[in-house]
């Protein structure tokens, strides 16, 4: 990821965190008076180069603000954080945040990345006889509801001529679809920031669909 990212999206967040400082401390009469910002998070984006590098609690600190980062399995989960109030602040793909929003969750926007279609894919193990998209018909496919992975899947399947309805589909978040499909209890898992040994299979690039 572009050094450029990584800054942008750090200024980002402290032009946020004063925001809410102001809110959060303007009926106070202490000046010494420090507010604690939940960020959550989750293993993909340029958020967990910012918590590992620490840049980002010495910028706020001058501020009066101290960082908890909160880990989330995905987007969906950390969304549903930001609704009820455990974080303040948080990152996701373009799909979970429309899921939220059909949801009555009151959310608001406050930067965008470029988009990056390649990191995610469709795989199968190295060994499956699954040699196409339409061979995943009656086939079991892992990948977390409401997450950017659970719109490539409707689009790869619409490429191709399938629905949900030809395969089944088993809702796990990453951790619990990674175990089912290292042993065998799912035929595919659609997932982001891939990271696996001995997979192959189709990589997708919205709206077109490569194969190798």
């Amino acid at each position: 990821m572009r050094q450029s990212h990584v800054q942008f999206l750090a200024k980002t967040v402290v032009l946020g965190t004063a925001m809410v400082g102001v809110m959060m401390l303007s009926g106070c009469s202490k000046k010494e008076e420090t507010i604690t910002l939940n960020i959550g998070f989750q293993k993909y984006g340029v958020l967990p180069i910012l918590k590992e590098r620490g840049t980002l609690e010495t910028s706020l600190k001058q501020q009066g603000v101290n960082v908890k980062w909160v880990e989330f399995p995905a987007g969906p989960q950390l969304l549903e954080g930001l609704n009820v109030g455990s974080i303040s602040f948080g990152e996701a793909g373009e799909a979970p945040p429309i899921f939220a929003q059909a949801a009555n969750s009151n959310l608001v926007y406050v930067a965008n990345q470029p988009q990056a279609p390649k990191a995610e894919a469709l795989i199968v193990p190295k060994d499956s006889p699954i040699q196409s998209i339409q061979d995943l018909k009656g086939k079991r496919v892992a990948l977390n509801k409401g997450s950017n992975v659970h719109y490539l899947l409707l689009k790869v399947l619409e490429a191709n001529k399938l629905t949900l309805g030809d395969i089944e589909v088993i809702y796990l978040p990453p951790s619990d679809a990674r175990a089912a499909f290292e042993r065998g209890a799912v035929d595919a898992w659609v997932i982001w920031s891939l990271q696996l040994l001995n997979i192959r299979l189709v990589r997708v690039s919205l709206p077109a669909v490569k194969m190798w």
